[in-house]
């Protein structure tokens, strides 16, 4: 077990740099638009197949039990190969949307294969201080869905090209690393045979309920919010015309203040119980929601970064802790195909927050905006305290 100690710093190093995958057009979403002449509402577009891809992907690993009945050390080798090969083909000439949507559903189906299986992996570890384990595991989700970001920030230096290219080899290096140096855990209790009913029966626990429904109204907000950074951004700059923001790089700053909230509120599950601060961290982004138009305008633009750093640690402190509770209230051997379907249904949520906003600002201010995703950190906060 002594070697155990360099296993989390090795699956988080690999969950980051295939995880990076996932906001690559994100970050380079101006120049997709004026490459291939697209649409604003691009954004929304790519981002919800990826979304999309992740939630079939993620609804048939669980269905065939592919994490509980495989190497999950494997299953994420191919998941990462595929995965970046579909993001590599991005930077082919003559795309369309159309073709564009292809290629990031395909990255999303595959991403499938990475960040649940990232999960699996880290509890087949890490029997105790799940909770600690998984704070530094989306804390590298985090960091990589960031990442695109911040090479944009560097501007000229990077191309899109450029970005799409890094993306893929950080991708490629991480699966090779989870396959050469993660072997299958200890507490790994592998499944024989293939059980559909497995995605019914867990439900049918009261307390994972409960932690299911609190996670489903955090993905209600958390990616909507990712998604939105730089339109938010772009929105403070044009009702404060003196303000100048570097967008990219504060995106980057924003979003990446998540990882640091994910491993505090690791550690601190460890002394409160994860339910307790997944709460508090699910009612904290809920209030950024509801005060948001309120930063708005305000003319100091520190306070209003500040403000965003906030919510940007808050909205995904929680992740790792629902997570978390996840696993810990089903059987060891259906622990892989548990977090899997909550994390397809988690995610099929995201789609429908992502394209609700995305519609709504062609006909209300951005400022309002958050005000309607505050549904779902309030609707999960009443499901993960809900005592019946």
């Amino acid at each position: 077990m002594k070697q155990t100690k360099y296993i989390l710093p090795i699956i988080v190093f690999a969950q980051f740099c295939c995880t990076s995958l996932w906001f690559a057009t994100n970050g380079v979403i101006e120049d997709l638009v004026n490459n291939f002449t697209l649409n604003q509402s691009a954004l929304g577009h790519l981002s919800s197949a990826v979304q999309f891809g992740f939630i079939i992907g993620t609804f048939l690993f669980a269905l065939l039990t592919i994490t509980d009945r495989f190497s999950p050390s494997k299953v994420f080798f191919v998941s990462a190969v595929l995965a970046a090969i579909f993001n590599l083909m991005i930077v082919l000439e003559d795309h369309n949307l159309s073709s564009l949507l292809i290629l990031r559903f395909g990255t999303g189906f595959f991403l499938a294969g990475i960040y649940p299986v990232g999960m699996k992996i880290a509890a087949d570890y890490f029997d105790k201080g799940l909770g600690k384990s998984l704070g530094y595991l989306v804390g590298a989700l985090v960091l990589g869905t960031a990442f695109p970001h911040v090479l944009k920030g560097f501007g000229s230096s990077f191309s899109w090209q450029h970005i799409i290219y890094t993306t893929t080899v950080l991708a490629m290096l991480g699966g090779i690393v989870m396959l050469v140096f993660v072997p299958d855990g200890p507490f790994r209790k592998p499944v024989t045979k293939f059980d559909i009913s497995v995605l019914f029966n867990v439900f049918k626990v009261h307390d994972f309920r409960k932690a299911a429904f609190g996670y489903f109204g955090h993905m209600w907000e958390l990616y909507t919010f990712w998604a939105f950074v730089p339109i938010i951004l772009k929105a403070y700059v044009e009702l404060h015309p003196e303000v100048e923001f570097n967008i990219p790089m504060l995106s980057f700053v924003i979003i990446a203040s998540g990882s640091l909230a994910c491993v505090v509120s690791g550690y601190l599950s460890q002394v409160y119980g994860a339910k307790k601060i997944g709460a508090m961290a699910l009612l904290f982004s809920g209030l950024c929601c509801l005060v948001s138009p309120l930063f708005f305008s305000l003319n100091s633009e520190v306070v209003f970064i500040i403000f965003l750093v906030f919510w940007g640690m808050v909205v995904v402190a929680d992740s790792p802790l629902f997570s978390t509770l996840v696993a810990q209230n089903v059987n060891a051997e259906h622990k892989g195909t548990a977090l899997t379907i909550v994390n397809s249904i988690g995610f099929a949520i995201t789609i429908v927050s992502i394209q609700l906003a995305s519609n709504l600002i062609d006909v209300m201010e951005v400022k309002y905006l958050f005000l309607i995703i505050a549904t779902g950190p309030i609707l999960g906060l009443l499901g993960l305290l809900k005592k019946n």
